[in-house]
Order: C-alpha cells, then structure tokens, then sequence
C-alpha cells in the first residue's frame, strides 16, 4: 500500500513513464522511501529540543526549590550513603543554610561498604570530594555524569589508585554510584545552574551509611572503623552546622573546618599538621554531639554483644543436646550427665543491669566492649522453668520403653479401691 501510494507521487508516476521495467521500479522506489526514513529518523533527533546537559530541572524540582525559599542558581553539596542507597542533595536556602532539596534512590553501586583502594577492585569510594566544572561530563556514554576527582589528596597519601568514579546515569556500575537517566538529568541540572551562580566548586560526601550511633554499634567489628570515625566527625560537622565544612588534610587524615595560626602555612596531606583551631562554637557543638552519640553507641554495643553471647551459648547447647540425642540410649547414655552438666554450664544469665564501666565521651573505638555486667532489656527470656536435659526429653520425646514412667518422676499407680459413684 506505501509502495502503491509512492507510484501515484509525482516522483512515481515520473518513473512509470519513463519506460523502466517493473522490477527497477520497484528497487528504485524501495530505496527512495528508505532514504526518506533515515533523514525522518535525523530529523527527529536533532529538532528535540535543547541538548540535554542544558534541559532545565524538572518541575517538581522546581516547586520544591519555591517552597524552601531557594534560588534557582544557589550552592548545593551531596551526600551519598552506600547502605542505604540513597543520594541526597543538599542547597543554600536565602538565609545561608542549607536545606535538604530532595534525596534520589542510587539504581546501582558496585562493591561493598568500605572504602576503595586500588584500580580494577571495582570499589565505590567513600570520602569527601570537590566536584569542580572540569569535572562534569555533558557528553557521558552514561546519559550525564560529573567525576568525583577520586583519588583526592587523602586517597593519595595513602597510596590509593583508582579512575574515572563517577556519578551518572544508566543505571549500570563498575565502582560508580549509577543513577537512571531521569534522576541524573536533575542531579546535573543542579549542579550545572549553582555553577552559573558562582559556586566554584560544590562538596561530595560519600559515607557507608548514616553515620547514627546505631550503624557505628551494628558495624564496630569492621575492620574500616576507625576510617568511618573519622568521616563521621565531618558528618558532625555539617549536622551541627548545616553548612559543608571546610576540608584539609594532614597527617594522612582527613581535618575539618580547621584555620592555621599561622597565615600562609597550608595542610599538606603526608607531612604533620600545622597549628590549627576550629571556631570554639563549632568545636563545642561538635564536641555534644559526639558525647551523645558515643554513650548511645556504648548502651547499643553492650545489648547487640549480649544478643551475640547469648546466641553463641544457645547454639553451644543445642548442639551438645542435638549429640545426646543422636545417641539414641534414652536415659541410660552414659553421655547425659555430662551433657546436663555443659547445658548448665551455659545457661546465659540475664541481668537488668547495664554496664556502667565505659566512660561518657570517649572515643567508641578506644573503648573495650563491655564485658559480663551487661544491659539485656531486649533479650528474649527462658520460660522453660529448668535447662536439664532430663526435663528436654520428658517434655519432647514422649515415648520409648520408660515413656510412662518418666512423666513427673512418679511410675504407674495400682489400687484396688473403686470410687463412689458421684451423686446425680
């Protein structure tokens, strides 16, 4: 039917007339209407609109910014949490704080919490970076991207490699945070105006997860802890704040919103620290925080290391019963005893009190878990009456050739005596 419409153009009814053959007409008019869908296709591509690095911000963006009295071209920082795959963007509102704009599902982030270290280990980085307008990629095979400048000073010092870590979309990663495109569109949008607003550089917090007293006690074995405690005093820093903090690096550590006493002496990231002082105010805020969260961290420490001990004994116990009843003699396995005695012996025994050994304010990694006199509010209590494998069997394996005597210690009971009929 296209071919038929395309022979009664002018174009077609010229080639009808022109005495060629049916079968060149035909390729003729098939290669015309083939070149007419590729410059379609072209066409299409190139009236769409603006280049997409220069689309603006959705609405919904924008009528967010309205409502939280935050111009259009005003400084942003982000915060990225690993665990909790989200992707926050944070923007100065017209007082000089900043406010939290909207936070972004990450679609993908490859590796686990922790840091990176080395190219091709396909480890997301966790840190802090400054994203400046070099570092932003309006011609990304991934949609849209800026680079996070991973290795930063602190990464180096350290001898970390790594390249190319981005944000961008597509939702794929080999050691990126991958947004989909549409959440990236935003993301650079945002970037891209407070550039034009002046900003020269905006921040990048990659941390694990929210630094919480919760998520520092669920995670105080990894071997990264003392690195998340120091990227938890930066997180401090801008909760108390509200402002992203200043950052330096000396010592091969990360310091914040720090000043030199003495003017034009820099931070350099390996060699030692200049003098420095953080604002008093700051300092002191910071300093409360801390002292909060860290005797939370110790009250969460003591109950999850109960949790752990009690479960470590239950499972003790119950392998050792599980063995005894493998043996399969009943009461007369010699081995009962014995297994009576190491049920015993660990039975966990609760306490209502917490522990009170570990000083308020200290440092949640220079303290030692506590130990036995733990709090166990939380603790799932025995409502069994007794631990002796005897009382195991008697209420769980009813039968055998000693079932009826068992039951309560008391054997079978004979009498000849009838009762009286009760009366009507």
């Amino acid at each position: 039917m296209v071919f038929r419409r395309f022979m009664n153009t002018p174009a077609g009814l010229l080639l009808s007339k022109s005495g060629l053959n049916g079968r060149r007409t035909a390729r003729i008019g098939a290669a015309l209407l083939l070149a007419g869908v590729l410059v379609a296709c072209q066409g299409d591509e190139f009236s769409a609109g603006p280049n997409k690095a220069q689309l603006p911000v959705s609405a919904s963006i924008k009528r967010k910014m309205n409502d939280l009295n935050m111009s259009s071209s005003s400084p942003i920082m982000i915060r990225i949490f690993k665990e909790e795959s989200a992707l926050e963007v944070w923007k100065q509102t017209r007082t000089g704080k900043y406010q939290l704009l909207d936070e972004f599902e990450i679609c993908k982030w490859s590796g686990e919490l922790g840091p990176k270290f080395k190219e091709g280990d396909r480890q997301a980085p966790e840190g802090f970076y400054e994203i400046t307008p070099a570092l932003m990629n309006p011609n990304s095979s991934y949609h849209l991207a800026f680079n996070l400048g991973y290795p930063n000073s602190y990464d180096r010092a350290h001898g970390r490699t790594g390249s190319h870590l981005m944000v961008h979309g597509a939702c794929s990663s080999r050691g990126c945070y991958a947004m989909t495109d549409e959440q990236v569109q935003d993301i650079y949008a945002l970037a891209r105006d407070s550039f034009k607003g002046g900003q020269r550089s905006f921040q990048v917090q990659a941390f694990p997860f929210r630094m919480t007293p919760e998520n520092m006690a669920r995670h105080r074995d990894s071997e990264h802890m003392e690195f998340w405690q120091m990227l938890k005093t930066g997180y401090d820093h801008f909760e108390v704040t509200q402002t992203p903090p200043q950052i330096s690096v000396c010592e091969k550590k990360y310091v914040f919103d720090a000043t030199t006493l003495v003017e034009g002496v820099p931070f350099r990231a390996s060699a030692k620290c200049p003098d420095y002082q953080v604002s008093p105010g700051i300092a002191s805020a910071v300093a409360s925080k801390q002292r909060r969260d860290n005797e939370k961290y110790q009250q969460l420490a003591a109950r999850f290391d109960a949790r752990e001990e009690r479960q470590k004994r239950w499972e003790e116990r119950s392998n050792r019963l599980a063995e005894v009843i493998g043996g399969g003699d009943g009461d007369t396995n010699p081995n009962v005893a014995t297994a009576e005695a190491a049920a015993a012996e660990a039975q966990p025994v609760e306490t209502a009190t917490a522990t009170a050994d570990a000083p308020a304010g200290a440092a949640p990694a220079a303290q030692p878990r506590p130990g036995s006199a733990v709090e166990t509010a939380f603790a799932p209590q025995d409502q069994s009456g007794g631990s002796s494998v005897g009382s195991f069997f008697k209420r769980w394996v009813p039968f055998g050739p000693k079932a009826s005597e068992a039951a309560d210690g008391v054997g079978p009971i004979e009498t000849e005596v009838v009762p009286e009929t009760k009366p009507n």
